[in-house]
């Protein structure tokens, strides 16, 4: 509120518009509606995503229409889930996701954040169902047997447990399940040190699904997970399955994309959101140029 009234008081202005993010119970929404109550201000609510894509077309003079993939942790999405690995054709002013990451339950919601653990099961519990606690992988050693009977039930029952295709989470299952972290203390903790282990010069990676459901891609993950379960089996090193993991995300952000180019013509992609501040943007581009 204070940053607020400082830049109306540097630039001598008095706003009759404010926008604010479409989720209701951020603070910044909140004060937006009492700025529509106390100074009869028009709110309009953007989209998480999209602002992150219009910020990133700002910055870059860019003003035709783009493929947007907007990669983070958490935004509020159109349908009540959260989303965070979405793919959107976008102008300054609209948008239309055609493509996201499958949805999977984050069971306990923003606790969630902090315990990768908790994602990194949900995936192996949509997976494999009670089998997934059984599997012989050092991840479930690790893990309270009560805690994941637990998580199962909260998904089996949608106890505090939205769904989201949320990329950022996609990093956390992965360093869990990895076991490279699995509580954390900072948001992007896990993923900066899932980046940190990645070994150079790997070329594999694991494998994944685009299928279309109706008008959108969708990218499932499921394939990614199987083949860490194997890896963790047959005692890769974290180094490698790290390697791998980048590797994949790379290739399936390139391959939708491409998809979405040759439906629409767009050539021209706009990347935003705290996930492309790991490694693997600068890898997806030399996989494009080989």
């Amino acid at each position: 509120k204070e940053s607020i009234v400082s830049l109306k008081k540097m630039f001598r202005i008095n706003p009759e518009i404010i926008a604010c993010d479409l989720h209701p119970d951020y603070l910044s929404t909140q004060y937006a509606e009492e700025m529509k109550i106390k100074k009869g201000l028009k709110i309009v609510r953007v989209q998480h995503h999209h602002a992150h894509i219009v910020s990133c077309m700002a910055e870059n003079n860019i003003k035709e229409k783009v493929i947007g993939v907007a990669y983070d942790g958490t935004g509020y999405g159109d349908d009540g889930n959260i989303w965070g690995g979405e793919f959107l054709l976008c102008d300054l002013k609209k948008y239309s996701r055609v493509g996201h990451l499958k949805y999977y339950p984050l069971p306990g919601g923003d606790k969630a954040i902090m315990e990768p653990w908790r994602m990194a099961y949900s995936y192996l519990y949509s997976i494999y169902g009670p089998k997934a606690k059984t599997l012989d992988i050092d991840f479930n050693r690790r893990m309270d047997y009560d805690k994941l009977s637990i998580i199962e039930k909260m998904v089996d029952k949608n106890i505090n447990s939205p769904l989201t295709s949320s990329c950022g989470r996609l990093f956390d299952a992965a360093s869990s399940l990895i076991g490279i972290r699995d509580k954390i203390s900072y948001e992007g903790q896990a993923a900066m040190e899932l980046e940190s282990f990645c070994a150079s010069g790997i070329k594999e990676r694991y494998n994944f699904c685009i299928c279309k459901e109706g008008e959108e891609f969708i990218i499932d993950p499921q394939e990614i997970f199987i083949d860490i379960i194997k890896d963790l089996k047959n005692g890769i090193d974290k180094k490698v399955m790290a390697a791998k993991f980048h590797n994949a995300v790379a290739e399936f952000t390139l391959n939708l994309c491409g998809k979405i180019r040759e439906n629409t013509g767009i050539n021209k992609i706009a990347l935003s959101g705290g996930v492309f501040q790991t490694i693997f943007p600068s890898q997806a581009l030399n996989i494009s140029r080989a």
